[in-house]
């Protein structure tokens, strides 16, 4: 249990990201990382050393993921928090932006969110977003450049919509 510790503190942060990605509610993303890192605990004999440590781990919590949306049935957006800023339009306009952003994430088919979550907020690079999905890198690429155009397609009927 020491051995694993770590590793928890190394991917915890990287795995909720990709779950708060994935589910749009923290406390769902704290829970299924959680129950990632659990999971990944018990099946540990089941870790093939030949691999990489974390795509063998996201893969646990992206199915993770799949089981939360599947209970709930029902996409809920992501609460954005103000902190007390200075320019209280300014940041209102912010939040709004990435409730917008994470809205439309959420409107993604999950192959192309999980190549947005994984290249733009876990900051893998195509071969490794590849060897985490196990896929090749040019599905990466054909994803990656579909769920762009998605995204400015969802982000610009938002614009046109304000």
């Amino acid at each position: 249990m020491d051995a694993f510790r770590p590793l928890v503190e190394r991917y915890e942060r990287v795995l909720f990201g990709v779950a708060l990605r994935m589910l749009g509610d923290e406390d769902e993303a704290t829970d299924a990382a959680q129950n990632a890192f659990v999971r990944g605990y018990q099946k540990l004999e089941t870790y093939d050393r030949h691999h990489k440590f974390f795509s063998w781990l996201y893969r646990i919590l992206v199915n993770e993921c799949l089981n939360v949306r599947r209970a709930r049935r029902v996409q809920v957006p992501l609460g954005v928090s103000l902190a007390a800023p200075d320019d209280t339009y300014r940041t209102a306009e912010q939040a709004e932006i990435r409730a917008a952003v994470q809205s439309a994430l959420l409107r993604l088919p999950v192959p192309n969110r999980e190549v947005v979550v994984l290249r733009h907020f876990a900051g893998l690079s195509y071969h490794e977003i590849a060897e985490t999905l196990d896929v090749p890198e040019k599905t990466v690429k054909s994803r990656l450049y579909e769920a762009r155009q998605q995204l400015g397609d969802l982000l610009q009927c938002w614009r046109a919509e304000r």
